[in-house]
């Protein structure tokens, strides 16, 4: 499965729309979309990823390397669009609380973990 990672800005905010499934041989296309904007001071970016349907510990510890790089450089990064698995999956690793998670999930709840 290819990943397909869209990236604009919307009112100075940088907004990542990603779609696919993220694992270990997407999450690399993921990661290098991401570092291309990482480093920029007080960065406020949105992962969206209502259509993803599948994500392991590759593709969460990209978004924890990205939220990492992005608060040490005084940004703020929100994560959006999260069906039901996906969100438990932020709840059991306990990111769910250090990461701004948008609580309102996505309509489906069929995909994998």
């Amino acid at each position: 499965m290819n990943l397909q990672v869209e990236h604009l800005e919307k009112n100075s905010i940088q907004c990542f729309k990603v779609v696919g499934e993220i694992d270990a041989y997407t999450a690399p296309v993921l990661k290098e979309r991401l570092a291309a904007v990482e480093k920029v001071e007080g960065l406020r970016a949105e992962l969206d990823l209502s259509e993803v349907d599948y994500m392991d510990s590759t593709g969460l510890g990209v978004c924890v390397g990205f939220y990492k790089a992005v608060s040490n450089s005084g940004g703020h990064v929100k994560i959006t669009g999260l069906n039901r698995r996906l969100s438990r999956l932020f709840e059991i690793t306990g990111l769910n609380e250090i990461i701004d998670i948008e609580t309102t999930e996505s309509e489906d709840d069929n995909a994998t973990l």
